[in-house]
């Protein structure tokens, strides 16, 4: 007999014991209806949220500290170079920037946090439209946040995370930047992060890499599944 459901293995090596892997499955339902990410369109940016999109339909939101990689990792998930706006100062998107994947569907790109030369004023204006946002966008499915692969779960990261779980927001997270890593290297960091943080909260992570495109399918199947509704 089969179920409604196909299943994709990923084997990953386990640097920590020689000739050992573990074996990670997504869960993904027969005839659920793909999306195609290259179509992605801009649809507007604004901090108000009068100003946002209508609150229909489903959303998931890319929020991380600033100077992660978020920005390109928009762009290469979208295949859609400069769809969302990368920049070498960190801290530039001070918006809430909508981008529509299909009628209804959307990606959001949130400001990022945690760029110290930002002035405080600026910093507590996007903490309240960003909570706001967070806490009464019924449209939000779910969260994405890309942290360096160096340097993970930050105090900011952990804020933003116990944010979630209070708001029961799913959270996926990317660590980004994977190719400046080592393949070894980049996997133990993997398999730290779960071994460490999976204890404490809630979530489903990644290796990812915007300049190497690795990742990219894993983090669209994600996606799919928040947007369409289902557990992943």
């Amino acid at each position: 007999m089969h179920d409604n459901k196909f299943y994709i293995r990923r084997v990953i090596f386990n640097p920590s014991q020689k000739n050992c892997a573990f074996i990670l499955t997504l869960t993904i339902p027969l005839g659920l209806q793909q999306i195609n990410f290259s179509q992605a369109e801009f649809l507007l940016s604004a901090e108000q949220a009068k100003d946002w999109v209508a609150d229909i339909g489903a959303e998931v939101a890319f929020v991380g500290r600033s100077n992660v990689g978020k920005s390109s990792a928009i762009n290469k998930i979208t295949n859609r170079r400069g769809l969302a706006r990368t920049s070498k100062t960190p801290g530039r998107t001070q918006h809430v920037v909508f981008f529509e994947l299909e009628e209804g569907l959307r990606l959001v790109d949130l400001p990022g946090y945690g760029f110290a030369k930002t002035p405080l004023a600026v910093k507590q204006r996007w903490q309240k439209f960003i909570g706001e946002y967070l806490a009464e966008r019924e449209s939000l499915q779910a969260l994405i946040i890309p942290m360096d692969i160096r340097r993970p779960f930050t105090q900011l990261d952990q804020q933003m995370m116990k944010w979630a779980a209070e708001l029961s927001l799913p959270v996926h997270v990317l660590l980004t930047k994977s190719d400046k890593l080592s393949r070894g290297q980049a996997n133990a960091t993997l398999l730290g992060v779960k071994q460490d943080w999976l204890k404490k909260f809630e979530f489903t992570v990644q290796l990812f890499s915007a300049s190497k495109g690795a990742g990219v399918d894993e983090a669209r199947e994600v996606i799919t599944l928040m947007l369409r509704d289902e557990q992943y």
